[in-house]
C-alpha cells in the first residue's frame, strides 16, 4: 500500500498540485542545490545550475538534509524539484552515512587515545631501559674473533663477530638481527635483557655492531641463511644508523629513481644482488687470469695516459700533460704489440676510457678492458683462442659453488656456452638481416630501408640479429673502411678485413679483435688514409721494422660480459661506480 501512495505523491508533485497524500507542503527552509545524476560531479561540483553535484546524497551532506533539491537526470532535462519518494531514500541514507561518520569519529577518538597512551608507554619503557647497563661474563669460555664466513666451523663455541644491521625484526621479547660483515650474512638472536636495553629498542638498519654468543642450528622448521644463528650473551652497538626521515630504508629502494640510485650508489653496493654481481666480477678476474697463466699468456701494465689514439680522435679524453697534449687510453693494444718479441703472448686488464657521448645500456666512458695479444697465429686461432678464453673461464666460474650458487640467483636460465662458436661473415649477416625483415634508418630521408654490403650494422639490428639466433656468434670479416688502420686485410679479398667481433644474447659485442698489419710499409699506408701522423707512433713502426710476425688480438669488455652472465639489463649494474655522459660521482 505504501508503495501505491508514494506513487500518487510523486504523480501530485509532478503536476504542480498540492501534497496532500504523505508529504508536507512546506518547502524546505534551507538552500537550492542543483543535483545532474548524468553530467554533475560530487567531487568537483559545487551545487550550482552550473557545476551540479552527482547525487543527491552528497547534496544533502554538503547543504544539510533540509536543502531544496533540483534535480535531472541528463543535461538536456529541465530542473525539476525531486521527488517525496527521491527524498525520502535520500534522508535515509543521509541518516546512515551521518551514523557512520559519528562512529568513525568515535573510532579515530579512540585510537587516538590508544596511540597516545602506546607512545606514553614505549617512551616509559624506554626512560627504563636506559637503566640496562651489559657487561661481558668473563666466566663463560673466551670467544674466537671471526669472520661470518667462517662461523660454520665453530657450532656450538662462543664467537665474537662484528657487521652492519642487514635485516632486524624486533619482537615483544626477542630482537633478531641478521648480520652482514662483506663475508657473509649471519642470523643473530638477542634475547631476554639482551633485548631490553636502549640500544636493542633503538636499533636501526646499517647500525654497527658487536656480537658475541654461541653457533647453533636453527631450530627445525627454521630457516637462516647457513643453516645457523649465532644465539647472543652479550652484544655492543659500535655507532647507530640514522633513523626516521634519514633512515637507511628511506633513503633508497628498488622502487627508486635510476638518477637516484646513482646518486647513492655508495648505499646502493650494501644491497645483496649489487654485492652479487660484484663478487661475480672478482671471481670473473680471477678466473680469467687462472686461463690465461695456463695458457701461458703473461699479464703485464700498460700506462693510462698516452700520446697516441687507437680507435679515433673523435673520443679521446684530452689532458695537459707538464704542457704537452696528451690523452687518456682508448686502447693498451699498441703497447701490448710491443712487448710480444720478449715476453710473448700476453695481456692486461686495464680501465679505458671513450669520450662517446652515448647513453646507451652497453656504454661507460671508463671500463675495464681486458686485452690481449698473441705472435704467430693465424685468425682462425684468434677466434679459437677467444672462445677458448671465455669458455674455460665461465667454467672455472661455476666450478665454485659459492660464486655459482650467486650466478644462478642472479641469472636463473644461464647456460654454459657450447663450443665451437657459430662463426658468421659480415657479408652473410648482411644477408640474414635482410631476409629477417630487419631493417635500418636511412640517413637522408630517414625511412627504413634493407641493409646493403658496406654498412656499420647497428647496435639495435645486430642485437636482434644475436638474441633471435639464440647463441654466441663470430661476426667476422669488416669491410675495412668500417675498421681501424691496424687491421690486416683479407688475403685475395682486400676490401675487407681480418677483424671479429663477439656477439652474446641480450648484450650483444662484447670482444672486438682482429689480426694485425705485420708489413711496415701497409701499416704507413694505413697512417696516410687515416690522416695520422706517424711520428708518434714510431715506437709502433719499429715492431714491423725490428723483425715482425703475423699477430693478432683483441679487447673484452669485462662489465658487458658480466652483463651477459648476471643477466643485468645495463652494464652501469657491473660497474663499482660506472661513469658516463654527465656522471662522474660519486
Amino acid at each position: 500500500m505504501s508503495q501505491v501512495v508514494d506513487k500518487l505523491v510523486d504523480k501530485v508533485t509532478n503536476l504542480g498540485l498540492s501534497n496532500t497524500l504523505g508529504g508536507s507542503s512546506e518547502k524546505p527552509a534551507g538552500p537550492t542545490v542543483y543535483v545532474d545524476e548524468g553530467t554533475g560531479s560530487d567531487e568537483t561540483g559545487d551545487g550550482t545550475s552550473e557545476k551540479p553535484y552527482a547525487t543527491v546524497l552528497h547534496a544533502m551532506v554538503a547543504k544539510g538534509q533540509d536543502a531544496s533539491i533540483l534535480t535531472r537526470k541528463q543535461a538536456t532535462d529541465d530542473w525539476a524539484a525531486i521527488t517525496p519518494t527521491a527524498l525520502k531514500k535520500a534522508k535515509k541514507s543521509y541518516e546512515l552515512h551521518e551514523k557512520k561518520m559519528k562512529k568513525a569519529a568515535e573510532n579515530k577518538d579512540k585510537l587516538e587515545k590508544e596511540a597516545a597512551e602506546l607512545k606514553e608507554r614505549e617512551a616509559k619503557k624506554l626512560e627504563e631501559s636506559k637503566k640496562i647497563q651489559l657487561v661481558e661474563d668473563t666466566s663463560l669460555p673466551t670467544a674466537t674473533k671471526v669472520k661470518i664466513r667462517g662461523c660454520a666451523n665453530y657450532h656450538e663455541k662462543r664467537v665474537r663477530v662484528f657487521g652492519w644491521v642487514h635485516r632486524l625484526r624486533q619482537q615483544k621479547e626477542n630482537t633478531f638481527i641478521v648480520l652482514r660483515d662483506g663475508s657473509g650474512f649471519l642470523q643473530c638472536f638477542i634475547g631476554g635483557k639482551l633485548a631490553q636495553t636502549y640500544d636493542a629498542l633503538t636499533l636501526t638498519l646499517e647500525s654497527t655492531v658487536e656480537i658475541v654468543g654461541t653457533m647453533k642450528p636453527v631450530p627445525e622448521g627454521k630457516s637462516a641463511p647457513d643453516g645457523h644463528e649465532l644465539v647472543a650473551d652479550y652484544w655492543k652497538l659500535i655507532h647507530a644508523a640514522p633513523s626516521g626521515d634519514d633512515a637507511f630504508s628511506n633513503k633508497i629502494n628498488e622502487h627508486s629513481d635510476p638518477s637516484l640510485l646513482a646518486d647513492y650508489r655508495h648505499l646502493v653496493l650494501r644491497g645483496e644482488k649489487a654485492a652479487s654481481v660484484l663478487r661475480v666480477r672478482a671471481a670473473m678476474l680471477g678466473a680469467f687470469r687462472t686461463t690465461f697463466e695456463k695458457l701461458g699468456v703473461l699479464e703485464v701494465t700498460p700506462p693510462c695516459m698516452v700520446q697516441t689514439q687507437v680507435e679515433g680522435g673523435a673520443t679521446l679524453f684530452k689532458l695537459d700533460y707538464y704542457g704537452q697534449p696528451a690523452f687518456l687510453t682508448q686502447s693498451s693494444q699498441l703497447y701490448l704489440e710491443t712487448c710480444l718479441p720478449s715476453l710473448g703472448d700476453v695481456y692486461c686488464v686495464q680501465e679505458s676510457f671513450r669520450a662517446e657521448n652515448s647513453h646507451t645500456r652497453r656504454h661507460l666512458s671508463e671500463y675495464t678492458h681486458l686485452e690481449a695479444e698473441l705472435a704467430f697465429i693465424t685468425f682462425d686461432d684468434l677466434m679459437t683462442h677467444i672462445e677458448n678464453v671465455i669458455c674455460d673461464s665461465v667454467e672455472i666460474i661455476l666450478s665454485d659453488p659459492v660464486i655459482s650458487k650467486l650466478v644462478y640467483q642472479l641469472n636463473p636460465k644461464f647456460q654454459q656456452p657450447k663450443r665451437p662458436f657459430m662463426r658468421l661473415d659480415y657479408r652473410d649477416a648482411i644477408k640474414w638481416l635482410n631476409e629477417h625483415g630487419i631493417k635500418r634508418e636511412d640517413e637522408t630521408t630517414h625511412e627504413m630501408v634493407d641493409h646493403v654490403v658496406g654498412d656499420d650494422i647497428a647496435e639495435a639490428a645486430e642485437r636482434k640479429m644475436t638474441d633471435e639466433i639464440g647463441v654466441p656468434i663470430f661476426l667476422h670479416k669488416f669491410p675495412r673502411e668500417l675498421k681501424a688502420f691496424y687491421m690486416k686485410r683479407v688475403p685475395g679479398d682486400e676490401e675487407y678485413t681480418e677483424s671479429v667481433d663477439l656477439l652474446m644474447p641480450n648484450v650483444g659485442e662484447i670482444v672486438g679483435g682482429s689480426m694485425r698489419i705485420s708489413d711496415i710499409q701497409e701499416l704507413l699506408e694505413g697512417y696516410k688514409r687515416e690522416g695520422i701522423d706517424p711520428a708518434p707512433y714510431y715506437w709502433f713502426t719499429d715492431q714491423r721494422k725490428y723483425g715482425t710476425c703475423e699477430h693478432g688480438g683483441y679487447g673484452l669488455g669485462v662489465e658487458r660480459l658480466l652483463a651477459w652472465l648476471c643477466d643485468r639489463y645495463t652494464v652501469r649494474e657491473c660497474s663499482l661506480y660506472p661513469r658516463w655522459p654527465g656522471r662522474a660521482t660519486p
